[in-house]
């Protein structure tokens, strides 16, 4: 069937609770108002009070109580307006839910989603256009999940869902509304499994989140105008991370462009960089190209946010640097 992205999420949720009661869904105005990004919507009604819990804005708050419900036998899902907002709950991410098990010596698992969106989204500002997978990638005990289609979004939830482990599930916020096929019914999709969604042989692009359709308008352009044929891999999940995926596509083609929304200083693209050079360095044909935001807080204006952020023409300059045709320009 053809759903949006946040219909996908919605039924993926909804799919999860009806088939297991101890799932419920908590965050600011997921219930009442059906979600600030109406990914929630009709939940409330359907599934009641008790389970689709409206919050006060406290996310220290309602996500500790997440982390506590989820180390008693429940599976909270929390959402948070949007992942710049995590930030207030960092403690409870990074000190409770990522380390609870361990600390525990395995007597707690903390089956907990944390789900929201992330990324820039025209015009909203500094605080509320960070891409912060990085940091979440980095801390042990944390899985991180970054969906780039609907598809994707809803087999890749209830499999978050089902997980012991707490789950960074981050969506991207300008691809709620994109449009695509959806599977009915049990569609999961394992953790660390990535796709090709586009088969090539010049040159690899990798990207996650809503940068894959950046790559995908790249690569199209580039096999229009150029006659360049170039291969898209969307590792799905960044942490754990496809690296199989990566190195094979890598091998076939010989060179390498990572595109991120996130910034380039320790960005998740230097780890994936350092990866493909370990693993198959002799098949390079040219340095590891990387597209990221330019290492400043994002301006309102958007003329200049267009600036700071990875483009189509960006990515293909890219592309033609590691072919090292005409400078890249």
């Amino acid at each position: 069937m053809r759903l949006s992205y946040r219909e996908a999420l919605n039924q993926a949720m909804s799919e999860e609770m009806a088939r297991d009661p101890s799932v419920f869904l908590m965050g600011e105005e997921v219930g009442h108002y059906q979600g600030a990004y109406k990914v929630s919507q009709g939940m409330l009604e359907r599934f009641g009070e008790r389970r689709v819990i409206d919050t006060p804005i406290a996310e220290c708050g309602f996500v500790g109580v997440g982390v506590g419900a989820a180390m008693v036998g429940l599976r909270p899902i929390v959402e948070l307006m949007t992942f710049n907002f995590s930030l207030v709950a960092i403690d409870q991410v990074i000190n409770n839910a990522a380390k609870v098990r361990q600390m525990s010596g395995g007597q707690f698992k903390v089956p907990i989603v944390i789900r929201g969106a992330g990324g820039a989204a025209h015009q909203l500002g500094a605080q509320h256009s960070q891409s912060l997978e990085s940091m979440y990638t980095y801390c042990p005990g944390l899985k991180v999940v970054m969906p780039a289609t609907p598809a994707d979004a809803k087999g890749l939830l209830k499999t978050a869902i089902r997980d012991d482990d707490p789950v960074v599930f981050i969506e991207g916020e300008l691809l709620y509304g994109m449009q695509g096929e959806v599977p009915e019914g049990e569609h999961l999709i394992p953790l660390g499994r990535g796709e090709v969604k586009r088969e090539g042989s010049d040159c690899t692009i990798v990207a996650w989140s809503k940068m894959v359709h950046l790559a995908l308008a790249a690569a199209e352009e580039l096999e229009r105008k150029h006659d360049l044929s170039v291969e898209v891999v969307d590792p799905r999940t960044i942490k754990p991370l496809d690296e199989e995926i990566i190195l094979r596509s890598v091998a076939k083609t010989h060179r390498c462009v990572v595109v991120e929304e996130g910034w380039s200083f320790n960005g998740v693209g230097a780890e994936i960089a350092h990866r493909v050079q370990r693993g198959v360095f002799d098949e390079l044909d040219a340095p590891i190209e990387r597209v990221t935001s330019l290492d400043v807080p994002m301006p309102y204006a958007l003329h200049l946010e267009d600036l700071v952020a990875p483009t189509v023409p960006k990515v293909v300059a890219a592309v033609r640097r590691t072919l090292y045709l005409d400078g890249g320009k």
